[in-house]
């Protein structure tokens, strides 16, 4: 048995009955509440961390009609924000529709599957994601780009602006 088996039993005062028996007591069982303690802390801290940023997958939501319009997966590569519409929800979409209006090589790609999201960073001591561009399929232009989590991660704010002028989505994150 490892050190740290050994002092979870001997801290533990709680037993789980039926286990392996505790040598030291009267009763029969596996001490285990500190270590069941320090697990759930362990993963709850790590939920929140996860839950903290941007990435994750997203629903976009049409800020004027309020419609479902796709799922974004937005990935983290080195301290790099990148994000692609991996499903089309707008009843309207077709499956093989491609971006007509996009001025680079994304320009014939198809919107299923096209990264939207390039380059954003977090901001330092704050928790913003910012410096990035995201791509309106539908019009081709580019936007600089500002993320910020709220409701505890559950929700994405999603600004794109070009110069003074700009617009706000908020996401919810798909569970």
């Amino acid at each position: 048995m490892s050190k740290l088996a050994k002092h979870v039993i001997a801290a533990s005062s709680h037993v789980i009955p039926g286990l392996t028996p505790d040598p030291c007591s009267r009763s029969h069982g596996l001490r285990v509440k500190p270590a069941m303690t320090w697990v759930a802390v362990l993963f709850a801290c790590g939920t929140a961390f996860a839950q903290s940023t941007p990435v994750g997958t997203w629903r976009s939501v049409d800020d004027k009609t309020g419609e479902a319009k796709a799922e974004i997966r937005i990935v983290d590569n080195a301290g790099v924000l990148s994000g692609r519409i991996e499903k089309r929800l707008a009843k309207d979409a077709k499956p093989d529709a491609v971006c007509e209006e996009c001025k680079d090589e994304r320009k014939g790609k198809p919107i299923q599957g096209l990264e939207i999201i390039r380059g954003a960073q977090k901001a330092q001591g704050k928790d913003v994601w910012e410096g990035g561009k995201i791509l309106d399929p539908e019009n081709g232009r580019e936007y600089t780009l500002r993320l910020t989590p709220v409701d505890g991660g559950s929700k994405l704010d999603v600004r794109g602006s070009f110069g003074p002028f700009g617009r706000t989505q908020t996401w919810v994150r798909v569970q």
